[in-house]
């Protein structure tokens, strides 16, 4: 079973690279974040048409997040629990149905939190402390599960090309690390350090400056496994050459192969 997760920046923006990196790259499943449109206006029939079944849970112009899977979907939830009031799409999730195994997957966009301190990285905090919150709750249901996307959390200073540009940024700061590693030490597998140590691997490059070029990038984009899903991890790798086509996002996929 082979996963991405990807934040495409803009859906509509982004319709003809991402159906072509589909077409290429075949993931089984695909995680989508920054949709940054309705369920009523996703163009769910050109994924459709490349044999993905479409989940959504979006939002008009901002956030947003979806599935596309090949594989059979069951028991499909939208919005992380523990706040009611909560109107931004930042979560979705489905139990999905491999050959050997049945995965629990969830899509998620964390809040950016800047500038902070403030309201928006206070939001933050609060839905680092939901997720928590529900990464129990995973370990509790005893499937394997894992939780992906663009974490908006830079875990540790070699995961930033220039750390010291980072200091102060809601990315960077030690209680949003603080806020990650509690998910960690649940008792997840950070899956990309699992297999791959050092620096110079990035999954965000911004649009300035040329930063693409110069790989001036960070590691935001992070699969979190549960230890019955680590237990089927293969691989797990950033496809970093995405960044490099015509009219990209700013981030680029990251993988896992489960056996399942």
């Amino acid at each position: 079973m082979k996963i991405a997760t990807f934040n495409i920046n803009g859906i509509k923006a982004r319709l003809p690279a991402l159906t072509d990196w589909l077409t290429e790259s075949a993931p089984d499943v695909a995680l989508l974040q920054e949709i940054k449109s309705v369920d009523a206006t996703f163009p769910r029939e050109a994924l459709e048409d490349l044999g993905y079944r479409v989940e959504t849970h979006g939002q008009k112009g901002f956030n947003g997040v979806a599935i596309l899977s090949k594989l059979p979907l069951e028991d499909v939830t939208h919005g992380l629990p523990g706040d009611d009031g909560d109107e931004q799409a930042r979560w979705i999730e489905a139990t999905v149905i491999g050959d050997t195994q049945a995965v629990r997957v969830c899509g998620l966009y964390l809040p950016n939190g800047n500038p902070a301190p403030g309201p928006k990285y206070d939001y933050k905090l609060a839905w680092m402390k939901r997720l928590e919150a529900r990464a129990r709750d995973l370990l509790a249901d005893e499937m394997p599960a894992l939780m992906a996307g663009d974490y908006n959390v830079i875990p540790q200073a070699e995961d930033a090309a220039k750390p010291e540009s980072w200091i102060n940024d809601a990315l960077f700061l030690p209680e949003t690390r603080a806020a990650f590693r509690r998910v960690l030490n649940l008792g997840y597998t950070e899956a990309f350090r699992a297999r791959t140590q050092g620096g110079g691997h990035y999954s965000f490059w911004d649009y300035q400056a040329g930063a693409w070029e110069r790989n001036n990038g960070i590691r935001i984009d992070h699969f979190l496994l549960s230890p019955a899903c680590a237990d089927l991890m293969t691989e797990c790798w950033i496809e970093s050459a995405v960044r490099g086509r015509d009219k990209p996002s700013d981030h680029v996929p990251v993988w896992v192969s489960l056996t399942a």
